[in-house]
């Protein structure tokens, strides 16, 4: 319960923010190309030190290292929820990505290293794929009560508390370990963090001065330049911060890759949709968050009644391609969106069929990608793993962000036609995203061979 919690607040806080964002748009006084760097400045962070927080599990111990990320993630809830400006709610977002990222690599290696039946392994990681992939569902939900009935900063605030209950419990009930004495390579995980800052920007910017230009081009093409030297550094590392051998094993690699793509349109939906329903719809922030209810519902019943029965049964593909190509016809729906489209007939199915479909990739593609992994690397393997997620989450936003706001640009129609045509194209590039998706693990999601 104390771990399911930890994850549910680094899941929920990716996106709980969301449906308060047209509030503090009005209260902060930012525009809508920077609107989504509330969302990526938590994600970003959350990715590039991600491997660094699974290097950290590994030599200071999971609990210690999930304890401090809890404090850290506390202290900057509650200096995002005071921001006066835009900027500081910005650095008090990326400073809990940054504590999230301690968090969750420990959550997973937590879970591995507990769970070594398989059966109550598969059942562990049925209820952490139900969190992991509902969290951003329950954050939106939770973000809208708070934003109606308490104000936006509560969607910060409320973390305080509930940290503080976490670390009190866990200190009891978590089993303690020493870890591994392993170095720790800080210098890469700065490079890791600064080259996908960089690639988020130049995708952020581009809504407001085309992709062609010299702010897109130029931290474009330092984030490659970073990101590559990131990988090149590895190589010659005794020690490396991401051991490439992780990445040897094509089908965990493949595992990876899909779910980094399995939340660039669910996250880009998640933005989408809140400005659809409560700029266009002008419904308020609770209905707003009850009106993803059932996209919640469709991914715990898919991810823990489905997928976790099944994943011992059937190869990891039979699920994850499936899986992926139901959630893309669900936001094929949505390509149809239009100022009148009715909730019941257009947006509910579609949510649906994004749920059902996401519910199904977490888990297995998850449970296959920490699995077979030396015990040492289990942090590492795990952080992987979420910075992946992190990785689509961020690069998602921004890109889909930018066009959205790019096709409602050139529209030629009332404003709520264009904003509502933006939404439109964004989500058909989602589209696109996740039938790529399930093409690749077609083709690189390959079951082990038993020695």
């Amino acid at each position: 319960m104390v771990v399911a919690s930890a994850q549910l607040m680094v899941a929920l806080d990716a996106t709980i923010v969301n449906v308060a964002l047209p509030t503090a748009q009005g209260d902060l006084g930012f525009d809508d190309a920077h609107r989504a760097y509330v969302v990526t400045a938590y994600t970003l962070s959350f990715a590039g030190l991600l491997l660094l927080g699974g290097k950290a599990a590994d030599r200071f111990g999971r609990r210690r290292t999930l304890m401090s990320g809890l404090v850290g993630f506390a202290i900057s809830s509650g200096l995002a929820g005071a921001a006066p400006t835009f900027g500081v709610l910005v650095a008090g977002r990326a400073l809990q990505g940054a504590s999230a990222a301690f968090m969750a690599p420990a959550i997973l290696a937590l879970i591995a290293s507990t769970f070594t039946d398989p059966q109550e392994r598969g059942k562990a990681f049925g209820v952490f794929g139900a969190v992991a992939s509902s969290g951003a569902v329950v954050g939106l939900m939770l973000g809208g009560a708070l934003t109606e009935y308490a104000g936006w900063r509560w969607c910060l605030y409320v973390n305080v508390v509930v940290a503080a209950v976490v670390i009190v419990v866990g200190r009891r009930v978590l089993p303690a370990d020493r870890g591994n004495p392993t170095p720790l390579d800080v210098v890469s995980g700065l490079l890791a963090t600064a080259g996908l800052a960089a690639l988020v920007l130049g995708c952020g910017e581009a809504a407001t001065h085309g992709w062609s230009s010299a702010r897109v081009l130029v931290p474009g093409l330092v984030g490659v330049g970073l990101l590559t030297y990131f990988i090149l550094r590895q190589r010659v590392l005794t020690v490396p911060l991401l051991p490439l051998s992780i990445l040897a094993d094509r089908g965990r690699a493949t595992a990876y890759v899909a779910t980094g793509i399995s939340v660039v349109g669910t996250f880009g939906m998640f933005l989408m949709l809140t400005y659809h329903f409560q700029v266009v719809l002008h419904w308020s922030p609770v209905r707003t968050g009850l009106a993803f209810l059932p996209m919640s519902l469709a991914v715990a019943t898919s991810s823990y009644g489905i997928a976790t029965r099944l994943m011992h049964r059937v190869s990891p593909r039979t699920l994850v391609a499936p899986g992926l190509l139901v959630a893309a016809s669900g936001l094929g729906l949505l390509t149809t969106l239009e100022p009148g489209s009715a909730y019941l007939t257009t947006i509910l199915p579609a949510e649906i069929l994004v749920g059902a479909g996401i519910g199904c990739v977490f888990t297995p593609a998850i449970a296959f990608a920490t699995s077979g992994v030396d015990p040492r690397l289990a942090g590492v393997a795990g952080a992987t793993a979420n910075t992946a997620m992190q990785i689509g989450s961020s690069l998602g936003t921004a890109v889909l962000n930018t066009i959205a706001v790019t096709a409602a640009g050139n529209y030629i129609g009332t404003p709520t036609e264009a904003l509502v045509h933006g939404f439109a194209a964004a989500t058909a590039a989602a589209t696109g995203v996740l039938v790529v998706g399930a093409l690749l693990v077609v083709v690189g999601l390959r079951p082990r061979r038993t020695p």
